[in-house]
C-alpha cells in the first residue's frame, strides 16, 4: 500500500477515535450531543478531516475499497460549503451508524 494512502487511513482512524473520545464520560445521547455546541463542532471538524483524507485516498488509489467512500467526501463538502444545511440528525446518524463500519474497514486495510 502506498505510504500516503496509509498516512491518510491513519488520519481517518485518528479522527474516528477522537470522535469516540467525546462520548467516553457522558452517555451517548442525541439530546446531549445536540445541546453541546463544542462537541458538535468538534465532531463536524473530524468528519471534515475524514472526508478530506478519503478524497485524497480515492485520487491516489481508486482500487481501495471503503463502503460509501464517495458519500463520505460528499458529507465533507456539504459541511464546508453548505454548513447551514447540515442537520444535527445527519451528523449524529454518521456517528452512530457509519463511523463504526468505517473504523472496521480502515483497521482491516491497515492490517493488510
Amino acid at each position: 500500500m502506498d505510504r500516503n494512502v496509509k498516512t491518510w487511513l491513519y488520519d481517518v482512524l485518528s479522527s474516528i477515535n477522537e470522535i469516540e473520545s467525546y462520548f467516553l464520560t457522558a452517555p451517548r445521547s442525541f439530546e446531549l450531543f445536540q445541546n453541546d455546541l463544542k462537541t458538535k463542532r468538534a465532531v463536524e471538524r473530524n468528519i471534515e478531516i475524514i472526508g478530506e483524507a478519503m478524497s485524497r485516498i480515492l485520487k491516489q488509489d481508486s482500487s481501495i475499497e471503503i463502503s460509501d467512500s464517495r458519500k463520505i467526501v460528499d458529507v465533507r463538502n456539504r459541511i464546508i460549503h453548505g454548513y447551514d444545511s447540515v442537520s444535527d440528525e445527519v451528523i449524529w446518524g454518521i456517528v452512530i451508524k457509519n463511523l463504526p463500519v468505517l473504523q472496521k474497514e480502515v483497521e482491516t486495510l491497515l492490517n493488510e
